[in-house]
């Protein structure tokens, strides 16, 4: 069950700092449509957050107390599991430390600008609709719900990106070396995405996961025929950044996570 649980997690922590991230464009956007739509992006990423994080904290409540013990690093949890309390969505997402997420480091890259907002997210955005796309033939019954549903936001969000890698792309000299500049620099951060440690490995092994190695020949075709179109070089580089997945992470994860949990910190169980 922990590495179900850790599985579930990193889909729904994946989706929580995307929805972070692309929140911080509101009241920012270069001009008011695309300051919505990147506001609604981020609400459709931080529902289906919602959705995982409580069915991480089903699996947890669910979970002896010999298996609870060391899941997280986390002593607010640890204590609440100390206690015999049962956890909730905002447990999940509000009282986990940075070593506890297990997100990819695509994600929590900071939004720089346009281009490199739209670079991330285009990347991110290909990987979950044919990810996803497998996921919705899942073993697991809850998952495969989850993933049905939010297919049909993850189309919108990629066909959205991918239009405005192509606008930059095969615009302006100065939008095309913006946007060619932030495809080479997040490049690395990519590869992570396809990486299956242990924990996807027992996943994929009883289909409760797909196995990637199919999600990335899709995804390759998707980027290669977007970039061709965009006029954007595809980068040639091999090297992958990694360790988010199994909580290792950068600094800029930190910050975010500063900001998102500094309400439930000060005020322990505080609601609206």
């Amino acid at each position: 069950m922990r590495n179900k649980l850790y599985y579930v997690l990193q889909l729904a922590d994946n989706a929580l700092i995307m929805g972070q991230r692309l929140g911080e464009w509101c009241g920012h956007g270069p001009i008011i449509e695309q300051d919505i739509a990147l506001t609604n992006t981020s609400l459709d990423h931080i529902g289906r957050a919602r959705s995982l994080y409580q069915y991480a904290a089903d699996i947890y409540n669910g979970m002896s107390a010999a298996e609870k013990a060391g899941c997280f690093l986390s002593v607010a949890l640890s204590q609440k599991a100390k206690a015999g309390e049962a956890v909730q969505e905002d447990d999940m997402a509000f009282l986990r430390d940075a070593w506890d997420y297990r997100n990819f480091l695509l994600v929590e890259q900071p939004n720089k600008d346009w281009a490199y907002t739209i670079a991330r997210d285009f990347y991110y955005d290909a990987f979950n609709y044919f990810y996803f796309a497998a996921l919705s033939e899942s073993s697991d019954t809850t998952l495969a719900a989850i993933a049905q549903k939010s297919l049909k936001e993850i189309t919108y969000h990629l066909k959205w990106t991918s239009e405005w890698v192509i606008r930059l792309g095969d615009g302006t000299d100065e939008s095309h070396g913006r946007i060619q500049e932030a495809i080479n620099y997040l490049w690395p951060y990519t590869g992570e995405m396809f990486q299956m440690n242990q924990v996807q490995k027992e996943m994929a092994a009883t289909s409760v996961a797909p196995d990637t190695a199919g999600v990335k020949t899709s995804w390759d075709g998707r980027i290669n025929s977007i970039l061709q179109e965009a006029t954007l070089t595809v980068p040639a580089s091999t090297f992958s950044h990694t360790g988010g997945i199994d909580g290792t992470h950068t600094e800029h994860l930190g910050f975010i996570l500063s900001d998102l949990q500094f309400m439930q910190r000060a005020y322990p169980g505080m609601e609206w």
